[in-house]
């Protein structure tokens, strides 16, 4: 090159304009650009030199000022359509004549200008550029206006969260959904970096981890600060698909047709009484008494049936299968089947005509079952009663009900008689939480009273005979057992105070129940046979007994086999147990939570057992609210002692409760 040439190169990607001053060495190049700034440049590192005169720096204003009128970037798609048909290559100069129909240096470096910017419409093969074909090009186009389209969804997404941020109102676009979801699945896997949630962060200058994530979505208020972390986490669906909703619509739109119609036993002549509690929506039980010509009691219990409406296979019965459970929460259900069937033609509605799995059952005068039917029925329950009302009635006796009278008699004789096989009651205080709005949390005692009792026995009864009738006809059910626990001994169990403090050290030695498809015997019920068939609107392993004694009941094959029943029952089982996970998690939370909010109260408060004795650190049960939670004790303390405690410290989030002694009238023992 001669001193004087006007060359282009990058600096750090910016493109700059500057004049040749000297040589350096034997291949370098000294050159001074628009901004008086001298560059010691290699010729690789030169991207353009404007041949046909010599300059001066002073010249490069004027230059540039030239050739900025031609610098736009729709004229390259005339030449290109001039081009593209012959395929024909163009050097720089001639894109140039083509262009400005002239080869000046300022066009010439116009001409290169263009073509260094496109991405669309020219290749660079050496010192010529080749026109692309129109299907590449249409394709780059495609790929242009996709980014296009993203980048400005990405602005007006930073938009809507500045605006959020800022306190205004907005509406979340289906484009945002993913982003927000990466901030969620970072907190919720805060061990997996999540790339999208960090260039989320980045962007607006917050902290680069998962807490930060949180905050975030707790400011734009997609989240609020209870946010159920462990249903997140969890792989039960909240919602219902809109098909499943469409096929609950249609059942209800038009009842299908009974497969148990021709052999229902009409039992509309029985007074049905349901007992739940008032807050119950799913009915799914009822009792009756029916007064033999004998002098004979038989006691039914009414089992709500929807299989009625349900076919194995079919989309309620894959859904229901899928959920396995309803799972309660402290701020609400989520039901196995869509709320308008659970809560209407499936239950057992109060002067409705009801189809029904009903367990007619007489016993001997010890408690023991004599003898037994299971029918498909029609039933019209009489009276919806809550537990505080039957606890009433059989208090006061009333005239005129005489069935609940039965009914409580029989119940206390079933307790007797399973205690004299064997029978282990645990009975500890339960706490009810529930949650409305967030802003009221409330923990209710739940009392073991004599109608929970009741109804608790008549349901273990139905337990036996679905289980009886299963074993007896080799029919695969899904069969629910306990191995024979180890208990302490009566010198052991006598030293512990009773109450409470005795029922945990019994609780301790229990072994978790077990489900199967062959019949063992339950160890803390005291039977040799047992399968849960009371509630086959909230659980799906009761939905599969009903379809297995049904169709037994009608002489038809049951709708799965041994094996398939099994396969069920280990996919079923697990996503139960998951969802006990995630309502015990909930509680706790919620727990604690309620605490946090009234620290300033005092509680009663049991020791109930030692979890690390040499560290002092034991279990603590509130006794106004039936929760049980650990705490550290700064003096030494005996199992059954009473203290009075207050929360010193508590963190939901963090599952985090401390509390302290209250002793001497206030004083606080650290």
């Amino acid at each position: 090159m001669d001193i004087g040439t006007l060359i282009e190169f990058r600096l750090q990607g910016d493109r700059r304009l500057a004049v040749v001053t000297r040589p350096e060495g034997k291949k370098h190049w000294v050159v001074t650009d628009d901004r008086q700034q001298t560059h010691t440049l290699h010729p690789r590192q030169i991207t353009y030199e404007i041949k046909g005169n010599t300059y001066k720096i002073s010249d490069l204003p004027k230059f540039w000022q030239a050739v900025q009128p031609y610098l736009d970037p729709s004229s390259l798609e005339v030449a290109w359509e001039l081009l593209v048909e012959d395929g024909e290559s163009v050097s720089v100069p001639g894109l140039a004549q083509i262009l400005f129909s002239d080869q000046s240096p300022e066009l010439c470096y116009a001409a290169y200008y263009l073509l260094s910017e496109d991405k669309l419409y020219f290749k660079q093969k050496a010192d010529h550029y080749e026109p692309r074909s129109a299907t590449i090009v249409a394709d780059i186009k495609h790929q242009l206006t996709v980014a296009e389209q993203k980048q400005q969804a990405e602005r007006e997404f930073f938009q809507r969260i500045n605006d959020r941020l800022a306190g205004q109102e907005v509406i979340w676009q289906e484009s945002d959904r993913p982003r927000l979801e990466a901030l969620e699945k970072w907190v919720l896997q805060p061990e997996t970096p999540v790339k999208a949630a960090q260039e989320i962060l980045a962007v607006l200058d917050r902290p680069n981890y998962p807490d930060a994530a949180w905050q975030l979505l707790l400011d734009l208020k997609w989240w609020n600060p209870n946010e159920n972390l462990f249903l997140r986490r969890s792989q039960i669906p909240v919602q219902f698909s809109p098909k499943v909703l469409t096929v609950a619509q249609q059942c209800l739109d038009s009842i299908p047709d009974d497969a148990d119609a021709d052999h229902r036993l009409d039992l509309t002549h029985l007074k049905v009484y349901t007992i739940d509690d008032e807050s119950t929506e799913e009915i799914d039980d009822g009792l009756s008494v029916e007064y033999l010509s004998t002098g004979r009691q038989r006691l039914w219990i009414h089992i709500a049936d929807p299989s009625r409406l349900v076919t194995p296979g079919d989309e309620l019965d894959t859904e229901a299968r899928k959920r396995s459970t309803t799972v309660y929460l402290p701020t609400g259900m989520i039901p196995m089947f869509p709320p308008a069937l659970a809560t209407g033609p499936m239950s057992l509605r109060q002067g409705h005509l009801c189809a029904a799995l009903s367990f007619g059952v007489i016993l001997d005068e010890t408690g023991a079952v004599q003898e037994y039917e299971i029918h498909p029925t029609l039933i019209k329950p009489t009276y919806r009663l809550t537990y505080e009302d039957v606890d009433e009635m059989l208090l006061l006796g009333v005239q005129g009900e005489q069935e609940i009278e039965a009914i409580a008699a029989w119940s206390k004789q079933r307790e007797l008689w399973r205690r004299s096989q064997g029978a282990v009651s645990i009975r500890l205080p339960e706490a009810i939480i529930k949650v409305k709005d967030e802003s009221e949390v409330t923990v209710e005692l739940l009392n073991d009273t004599p109608s929970r009792q009741l109804v608790a026995e008549m349901m273990i009864l139905a337990g036996e005979v679905a289980g009886r009738y299963g074993q007896e006809h080799q029919l695969p059910l899904p069969f629910r057992s306990q191995p024979q626990p180890e208990l302490p001994s009566e010198e052991e169990l006598l030293q512990l105070p009773s109450g409470p403090v005795r029922s945990c050290a019994l609780r301790r030695c229990m072994p978790r129940s077990e489900m199967s498809t062959s019949p063992a015997r339950h160890s803390s019920l005291a039977l040799n046979t047992y399968t849960q068939v009371t509630s086959p609107i909230r659980r799906y392993t009761d939905l599969l007994a009903h379809f297995q004694i049904k169709a037994h009941l009608r002489g038809a094959a049951p709708p799965f086999s041994l094996v398939e029943l099994q396969q069920i029952l280990q996919i079923v089982t697990s996503s139960a147990y998951e969802a006990t996970l995630v309502e015990r998690q909930t509680n706790r939370y919620w727990g604690l939570e309620f605490l946090r909010r009234n620290s300033d109260q005092v509680w009663q408060a049991l020791v109930l057992r030692w979890l690390r004795e040499h560290e002092n650190l034991g279990l603590i049960l509130l006794e106004d609210l039936g929760l049980e939670l650990a705490m550290r004790f700064n003096r030494q303390v005996n199992l059954g002692d009473r203290l009075e405690v207050q929360v010193s410290h508590a963190d939901p989030r963090q599952d985090v409760i401390q509390f302290r002694e209250l002793v001497n009238q206030g004083t606080t023992v650290n």
